[in-house]
């Protein structure tokens, strides 16, 4: 089942490199990348139609160590493989909307699996692109019993000291091993990343239930999520096939010029209310998109020579970084008002966050719809375009059931260098474990927690805390105006993000 869903475009650069390591993940590309893309080993797995039809491809058979697959091939601008009925395929490329590869490398020293589906939009691709829009923060992988499995991407968007948080990350592929849980966190970006805490929750919740985090780490239980009845946009297309439940169609327009100048979507989702209902609980599975990801370097570059007294600014003065949280509830570049339609109109009831873009958790947000008449509820979004990947919605209107939340804390943490950092990671304190260089990594150890009670299942989650500072060319003239105009002017930032993709477009064509 597709828990997650990824929204950029994941390069050569971004595999995990170590001595240690074997890994494996999915991604999307433009389908004019494709023939790029496989000399570097990259095989087809599926393909994502316009239509919303998604087309799966045979699947790798091993001997031994070894991997025979049947795979699919690009020629001609068109899309060719065999099904797995046996039947052949063939599709024009322009009815293509992504297409999803897995890569295999490593070597025999160990293994790291990571499966992930990446979504990269409707790009013209080109190979400084594939290798510069991810800008993110640390990626943990899980042990399953067998290999790491790519798990978790937290605090994604804190990109200095005074914007770290906490992040509350479900780790579906945990498994306790002789007594331990173990997960390895990499630096696989061009940044240093600062990590506070890592704890392990054991949450036990009744049979029959999924235990789901919002924004602060509260737990909440659902029982029957009820997906959209009806999802349109303000051009009147229907997205339910897109965005009803969790899989590869994912919605993301890019930041593409729109005639009239429009540069946000404008999406209204219909569910079934219940008589009487006054609270539900909305589950999202969101992320932050390809162009969204990319634009975070774009606008901290504006800074130039003068971005060291900007992060000195948001790090020690509350007043500057309540200014920039502001713009950004205005913006809703990296969080999304949810409206709900009441007798008033359109009311903001409540935010979701943004995440990844690597990896997407669902995300529960409490809802007051008490002013809501009739059977059913309507939540509007409006985001901008290139900022959101758009996966699934769904609402549940349960009481949370009770749950048991187990911490428990590292037991051993050691990095590449055979460094003990136990001590940098066990609290939030002012102690960081710093991974500065792409390629680093640690291995974290957890206590295993006895099996959960008759009547109880049990979901295990990441809680960290930290932040990562990127590496940014810091040698230009700061670019006051504009920063200015982004900040005086709403949307001003979301016109300058199409104006960049157009640019990055045409030098990619040429």
């Amino acid at each position: 089942m597709f828990k997650r869903i990824v929204s950029v475009v994941l390069c050569a650069v971004l595999l995990l490199e170590t001595s240690a390591c074997h890994s494996t993940r999915r991604r999307a590309v433009e389908p004019q990348a494709v023939a790029m893309e496989r000399q570097q080993g990259e095989w087809i797995i599926a393909l994502t139609m316009k239509s919303g039809t998604v087309i799966e491809f045979q699947r790798a058979s091993r001997r031994g160590n070894l991997v025979a697959a049947v795979r699919p091939w690009i020629a001609n601008d068109s899309a060719y493989a065999i099904l797995k009925d046996s039947t052949r395929f063939a599709a024009p490329l322009s009815d293509v909307e992504r297409v999803w590869l897995a890569r295999r490398s490593g070597n025999t020293l160990g293994t790291i699996g990571a499966v992930v589906g990446v979504v990269a939009g409707v790009l013209l691709v080109a190979a400084i692109i594939v290798a510069a829009t991810k800008e993110s923060c640390p990626f943990v992988y899980s042990w399953d019993g067998a290999q790491f499995v790519f798990d978790a991407e937290p605090y994604g968007g804190a990109v200095t000291a005074g914007l770290e948080r906490d992040d509350y990350a479900e780790l579906e592929n945990l498994r306790a091993v002789d007594g331990a849980y173990r997960i390895r966190v990499t630096n696989e970006v061009n940044e240093t990343q600062f990590t506070n805490l890592f704890e392990i929750w054991a949450v036990d919740h009744p049979t029959g239930t999924r235990a789901v985090a919002d924004e602060w780490g509260g737990i909440h239980t659902l029982e029957s999520p009820l997906p959209p009845t009806a999802v349109r946009d303000a051009d009147g297309r229907d997205l339910l096939s897109w965005l009803e439940q969790t899989d590869r169609r994912i919605w993301e327009p890019m930041a593409e010029r729109r005639a009239g100048g429009a540069v946000r979507q404008d999406i209204v989702l219909s569910f079934p209310k219940p008589e009487g209902a006054t609270t539900a609980k909305l589950v999202a599975n969101v992320a932050t998109g390809l162009w969204g990801s990319h634009m975070i370097r774009e606008m901290l570059e504006l800074r130039g020579t003068a971005i060291d007294d900007w992060y000195a600014a948001i790090d020690g003065d509350s007043v500057v970084l309540d200014s920039l949280m502001q713009w950004n509830y205005r913006e809703e570049l990296y969080l999304l008002k949810l409206y709900v339609e009441e007798p008033s109109g359109w009311e903001v009831r409540g935010m979701l966050p943004g995440g990844g873009p690597f990896i997407a958790e669902d995300r529960v947000v409490p809802l007051d719809v008490s002013r809501v008449p009739g059977d059913e509820l309507r939540v509007r979004i409006r985001p901008p375009l290139g900022f959101w990947a758009l996966n699934s919605f769904a609402v549940d209107y349960s009481s949370d059931a009770e749950v048991r939340v187990t911490p428990t804390s590292l037991m051993a943490a050691q990095d590449h260098r055979g460094r003990d950092v136990r001590a940098l990671l066990v609290a939030a304190d002012d102690q960081y474990h710093e991974m500065p260089a792409l390629g680093d990594w640690a291995d974290v150890t957890f206590p295993a927690v006895s099996d959960p009670q008759p009547g109880l299942t049990r979901t295990m989650f990441l809680h960290s805390r930290g932040y990562y500072r990127l590496h940014l060319s810091q040698d230009g003239t700061p670019q006051t105006a504009l920063i200015d105009e982004f900040f005086r002017t709403p949307d001003a930032a979301a016109v300058y993000a199409v104006e960049r993709y157009g640019a990055w477009q045409e030098a990619a064509s040429r």
